[in-house]
C-alpha cells in the first residue's frame, strides 16, 4: 500500500488541508459535551450561575463573610470588589450596577471589578466556605457552631464581638467540618446563597437563568454548524483526492500494461489485468476516502476524548480503560479470522471474470457444441466460491457491530451506576456524568471507525499489492539508453543474420538460425505447416519479442539499437485475427493516420475490397463497429484490417495469415491491386494457401523452426519436398504442372 502513496504527493496540499478541518471538526465534537454539561449543571441546577463568586453583594452580607475569612482573604475580597454607595453615580459602571441591581438605590453593595478568569479562580476557592456557614447559619442548619447564643440575639453580631483568636479557632473547624465536600459541591451549594442575594438585590435571577441557558443554546447550534462545514469541506476535498489518486493510478497502470511486451502478457490473464485496472483499484480508491474522512479523524477524536475525560471532575477512568479493552480484543479475534479470507477474494474474482470472458467471447461455439450445461456449472462454480468466501468475510464482520454497541450499552450502564453513587455522596455533578458518558462514547466511537476501515484494509492492501505488481514490472523490451535514428539514406532493406529465438522458461529454440533478405517492392511469403514458427518469426520484426541469437537489421540498423515508436512507425501490421475497435468505420481505418483524408480511406477500402460491403452499409464510413468488430463478417473483418494498414503507408507490411478468411476471387483481386500498391515497399506474407503466395519474390519454407527451402514457386517445387508436400495437398496436377 506504501508503495501507491507517492500518487498523493500531487494531492499533499489537499491533504493537509483535510487535516486540518479535521481537528476543527474533532474540536467542535469534543467541545458539545462539555457545553452539554454547563446546561445541566450551570444552567439548570445553578440557575445559570457560573460560579460562587457573585457579580455583587450586599455591604451587610459581605461582613457577614468577612467573619469567616482571615485577614489576607479579606484583602483579597476587597482589591477585586468595589464599594458602591447609593446615588453616588460619579462611580465607574454605577449605572450598570444601579439597573442590575436596584437595591443600590437605597443600600451599599460591592460590585465585581474583574473578569480575569485566574482572579475569578481564586475567589471561587476563597468565597463558597464562608458563603455555606453564612447561609446555613441564615436558615438555621445548624446551631451555634459550638457557642453559646443569647436568645434573640443575631448571631453575626455576637460573632463579630469574639476576640480573633477564637474566630481564627472558628475557621479551622468550618475547613475541617466541609473538608469532605468537593470544591463543585461547595460551588454548587454556594450557589444557592447568591441566588438568595441576587433576590435581596433586586436581580432578576429567572431571567439570568434563560440568557445563560439561551446563549449555551446558541453557541452549541454555532459550533454544530461549524463541524458541519468542517465536515462538507473533508467530504468534498477527500473525494477529489481520491477521485484524482484512481484516475493518476488507473492511467499509469494502463500504460504500463501498454508498454508490455508478449512475455509480461504471457505471465498474466487479460481478466486478471482488467480486474487490477478496474475493482482492484476502485477497492483501493474506496479505502483513501475512508483513510482521509476516517482513518485521520478517529486518532483525534480518540486523543482529545482521553483529554477530556482525564480533565472531568470524576473518577471513572479505569472504566474507560476496560472498555478499550474488550473493543481491542473483539477486533483482534474477528480479523484474526477474517483477513485470511481477504487474501483470497481478489484472485475469486479474476476467476469470475476469466470464466466470465471466455464464456461471452465463445457464446457461439458453446451454442454450438451443446455446452450451455457446462459452462453455467462453471460459472456458478466460481460464483459459489467468491459468494462462499464474502459471506463468511460480512458474517463475521455483521457480528462486530451488534457487540460494540453491546459494549456501548454496557459501558453507558456502568457509568450510571457508578456514577450515581458518586453524584448521591456528593463527589460529582450530574452534568459532569453525562458529558463522561459522551467522551467515553465519542473515544469508543473512534475505535469502531477504525474498526470498520480495517474491515477494507485487508482487502485494499490485497489490491494494492496486485497492482504494485503490475507497476513494477520492468517490461523485458524496452527501448535503449541512446537510441540511434535509421538512416534515410538506406531505405527497404530488412535483414535477418543468424536468428534464433527460444520462449523464456522453454529449453528448445522456436527459431534456429534464420537468415534471409527481404527488399524493397518485393514480397517475400513465409510457409510451413502448423507449429513451424512462422507467425513467431513475423513477430519479431516489430518487437512483440527479441530474438536470442543473431540480429534483425533494418536499413542496416538493429532493430534493438532504435525506439519502438521509431519502428514501429515503418510497420503496417495486419494480425491472423483481425481486431477491430468500437467506433465506426471511419475511425478503424484512421487508426492508421487519423489524418487521412476521405480520398485516401476510399482508395485504401478499394485495394483492400472492403469499399463493395462499406457502400452497402446506410451510413457508409460513418457505419458503427461494435466492440472486437462482433456486427461484421470474419472476412470483412480481415479486409478493414488491410485497409487500416494501407492508410498508414508504411515501409513495411506484414500480413500474418491476413487472407485466410477471403475467398479466392477476393484474395486474387486483392494481392493484384496490393501489387501495385506496394511498389516502395517491403511485404512480408505469412500464409497457409500456396495459392497465395505462389507468386512472391521470395518463399522462405520452415519446418521445426529452420529454413528448409528459400526460392521462388517453381524453383522450390523443385528443389525443397517440405514445399513440394504442401503444394501437392492444395493444388492440383495442372496446376503444380504450370
Amino acid at each position: 500500500m506504501l508503495k501507491l502513496m507517492k500518487y498523493l504527493k500531487p494531492a499533499i496540499l489537499s491533504i493537509l488541508m483535510v487535516i486540518g478541518l479535521l481537528v476543527v471538526q474533532a474540536a467542535c465534537d469534543l467541545a458539545l459535551p462539555d457545553y452539554m454539561s454547563n446546561i445541566v449543571n450551570v444552567g439548570i441546577q445553578q440557575g445559570g450561575i457560573e460560579n460562587a463568586v457573585p457579580q455583587a453583594i450586599r455591604k451587610s452580607e459581605a461582613e457577614k463573610l468577612f467573619l469567616f475569612m482571615d485577614d489576607q482573604q479579606v484583602d483579597t475580597f476587597l482589591k477585586h470588589y468595589t464599594l458602591y454607595q447609593p446615588g453616588d453615580t460619579s462611580q465607574k459602571d454605577y449605572s450598570r450596577f444601579a439597573k442590575d441591581y436596584p437595591l443600590l438605590d437605597k443600600e451599599p453593595i460591592y460590585g465585581l471589578n474583574t473578569k480575569d478568569k485566574d482572579t475569578i479562580s481564586t475567589l471561587n476557592e476563597l468565597l463558597p466556605k464562608p458563603m455555606l456557614v453564612v447561609y446555613g447559619i441564615e436558615n438555621n442548619m445548624f446551631e451555634g457552631m459550638g457557642q453559646q447564643m443569647p436568645e434573640g440575639a443575631d448571631p453575626f453580631k455576637v460573632l463579630g464581638k469574639l476576640p480573633k483568636e477564637q474566630l481564627s479557632a472558628m475557621r479551622e473547624q468550618i475547613d475541617e467540618k466541609f473538608s469532605a465536600l468537593s470544591e463543585s459541591m461547595s460551588t454548587q451549594t454556594a450557589i444557592e446563597y447568591i441566588k438568595s442575594e441576587y433576590q435581596a438585590l433586586g436581580a432578576d435571577v429567572n431571567n439570568l437563568q434563560v440568557r445563560y441557558l439561551f446563549w449555551a443554546g446558541v453557541s452549541m447550534l454555532l459550533i454544530t454548524l461549524l463541524s458541519m462545514a468542517a465536515t462538507i469541506l473533508v467530504g468534498f476535498l477527500a473525494s477529489r483526492v481520491s477521485a484524482a489518486f484512481g484516475r493518476d493510478l488507473r492511467l499509469d497502470t494502463f500504460k504500463k500494461i501498454e508498454s508490455f511486451s508478449n512475455y509480461e502478457f504471457d505471465k498474466y490473464s487479460t481478466a486478471s489485468l482488467i480486474t487490477r485496472t478496474t475493482n482492484d483499484i476502485q477497492q483501493v480508491q474506496m479505502f483513501t476516502i475512508m483513510m482521509l474522512r476516517m482513518v485521520f479523524y478517529a486518532p483525534i477524536v480518540g486523543v482529545g476524548g482521553v483529554f477530556k475525560v482525564l480533565s472531568t471532575n470524576t473518577n471513572m477512568g479505569w472504566i474507560l480503560a476496560v472498555a478499550v479493552m474488550v473493543i481491542l480484543a473483539i477486533v483482534l479475534i474477528m480479523f484474526g479470522v477474517a483477513i485470511p479470507k481477504f487474501k483470497t477474494v481478489q484472485k475469486l474474482v479474476d476467476r469470475l471474470n476469466l470464466v466470465t470472458r471466455e464464456s461471452l467471447t465463445g457464446l457461439l461455439v458453446i451454442r454450438a457444441f451443446n455446452t450451455q450445461k457446462h459452462e453455467e456449472e462453471r460459472f456458478d462454480k466460481a460464483n459459489s466460491d467468491l459468494t462462499r468466501v464474502n459471506l463468511f468475510i460480512n458474517r463475521t464482520m455483521a457480528l462486530m457491530m451488534p457487540l460494540m454497541m453491546l459494549v456501548m450499552n454496557g459501558i453507558t450502564i456502568l457509568i450510571v451506576w457508578v456514577g450515581a453513587h458518586q453524584v448521591d455522596t456528593g463527589v460529582m455533578q450530574v452534568g459532569d456524568m453525562m458529558a463522561f458518558i459522551q467522551y467515553t462514547m465519542q473515544i469508543i466511537f473512534s475505535f469502531l471507525i477504525i474498526s470498520f476501515v480495517s474491515i477494507i484494509l485487508p482487502r485494499a492492501s490485497v489490491s494494492a499489492q496486485r497492482i504494485s505488481e503490475v507497476l513494477a514490472v520492468e517490461p523485458v523490451i524496452v527501448d535503449p539508453e541512446h537510441p540511434k535514428s535509421f538512416d534515410p539514406n538506406t531505405k527497404g532493406i530488412l535483414e535477418f543474420k543468424n536468428v534464433s529465438f527460444r520462449y523464456p522458461g522453454a529449453e528448445d529454440d522456436v527459431l534456429s538460425n534464420i537468415s534471409f533478405t527481404a527488399q524493397r517492392g518485393q514480397t517475400t511469403a513465409f510457409i510451413g505447416s502448423t507449429g513451424s514458427g512462422k507467425s513467431t518469426l513475423i513477430n519479431l520484426i516489430p518487437r512483440f519479442y527479441d530474438v536470442t541469437e543473431g540480429q534483425i537489421l533494418l536499413d542496416g540498423v538493429d532493430i534493438r539499437e532504435v525506439t519502438q515508436h521509431d519502428l514501429r512507425q515503418k510497420i503496417g501490421y495486419v494480425p491472423q485475427k483481425g481486431s477491430l475497435f468500437s467506433g465506426t468505420i471511419e475511425s478503424n481505418l484512421k487508426y492508421g493516420d487519423e489524418n487521412a483524408s476521405e480520398e485516401q480511406l476510399k482508395k485504401a477500402a478499394e485495394i483492400a475490397q472492403a469499399m463493395e460491403f462499406i457502400s452497402s452499409k446506410p451510413l457508409g464510413f460513418e457505419e458503427p463497429i461494435a466492440q472486437g468488430g462482433t456486427n461484421v463478417s470474419g472476412g470483412q473483418k480481415q479486409r478493414l484490417s488491410i485497409a487500416r494498414a494501407l492508410v498508414k503507408k508504411p515501409e513495411i507490411y506484414i500480413f500474418d495469415d491476413s487472407f485466410s478468411a477471403l475467398d479466392f476471387k477476393t484474395d486474387s483481386a486483392l494481392r493484384k491491386a496490393l501489387k501495385s500498391e506496394t511498389t516502395d515497399s517491403i511485404v512480408l506474407i505469412v500464409a497457409q494457401r500456396v495459392s497465395t503466395i505462389m507468386n512472391a519474390d521470395q518463399i522462405i519454407v520452415l519446418e521445426d523452426g529452420k529454413i528448409a527451402g528459400k526460392g521462388k514457386h517453381q524453383e522450390l517445387l523443385k528443389n525443397c519436398e517440405v514445399y513440394r508436400e504442401i503444394a501437392s495437398s492444395q493444388l492440383s496436377k495442372e496446376e503444380l504442372a504450370v
